[in-house]
């Protein structure tokens, strides 16, 4: 399969990033298109929409119940906030936040007086947070999440015993991409695997031909191969962490 992917190898001078654009101009994207004088645009395949409180009360889950509530991501927190005012529910003082990145944790400032809040965080995962939440193993966790929930932080609380509930509190929904049709790009790259249904849902004939694909995680990857599709870009990979670094080195070779 390197072989492959090395005979696909060519110059890259355009590359499309499906994430919405960043809303500042110190995105490390930015300073890459700049570095090799490549086009680099932006376009979220997906995007997300909140369930309204009316379908909500149909899960009959009452906000009151719990003691806790475990953000994985700052979509969780905006519909977490959003379904308690359309529900005129009152969070309480008291009531405990763990989140799995200190930029989650941070966000929560938008809501709540942060310092006066007990905000617990961890790294990236929810194994990060193992010991703090072995302290509190007697708390009622909500858990906001969207139809498509990632299964780490599900598994993790299942496997552990921790009493929590799921709640849907928003959708994964597919973006209109009919403006790309007879666009092309060296190089798109992908996040989730709800992205690769985003472009089969609109572009169903799609052929890859000599458009690299770049995959961050290991489901998006497998994702795209289950198209029968090539990733020529994989992260994270050792010594390469990020999206933003593959991609670099993948141009600095590509582009020589």
């Amino acid at each position: 399969m390197q072989d492959k992917i090395e005979e696909r190898r060519s110059k890259v001078k355009s590359i499309l990033i499906t994430l919405p654009k960043p809303e500042t101009e110190k995105s490390p994207y930015f300073d890459l298109a700049k570095k090799y004088n490549l086009k680099i645009d932006f376009r979220s395949f997906i995007h997300v929409e909140g369930v309204p409180a009316r379908d909500f009360r149909k899960e009959k889950i009452n906000l009151a119940d719990f003691t806790a509530v475990i953000f994985t991501s700052r979509n969780a927190a905006d519909h977490f906030f959003r379904i308690c005012e359309e529900m005129r529910y009152e969070v309480p003082a008291d009531l405990k936040y763990f989140c799995l990145s200190e930029t989650i944790a941070l966000y929560l400032q938008k809501y709540i007086q942060y310092r006066k809040r007990k905000i617990f965080f961890g790294k990236q995962t929810a194994a990060d947070l193992a010991e703090v939440l072995k302290k509190h193993a007697n708390e009622k966790f909500l858990y906001p999440c969207s139809d498509v929930a990632t299964e780490d932080t599900m598994n993790f609380l299942e496997k552990n015993g921790y009493n929590f509930t799921p709640a849907v509190l928003f959708r994964t929904v597919v973006s209109d991409l009919s403006d790309l049709a007879d666009v092309f790009y060296d190089v798109i790259a992908f996040f989730s695997p709800s992205s690769i249904q985003s472009l089969y849902k609109n572009f169903p004939e799609f052929k890859q031909n000599k458009t690299r694909i770049a995959a961050f995680g290991t489901n998006t990857s497998k994702a795209v191969e289950e198209k029968g599709l090539i990733v020529d870009i994989a992260a994270p990979a050792p010594g390469v962490p990020s999206m933003i670094m593959a991609i670099e080195n993948y141009v600095k070779i590509s582009n020589k």
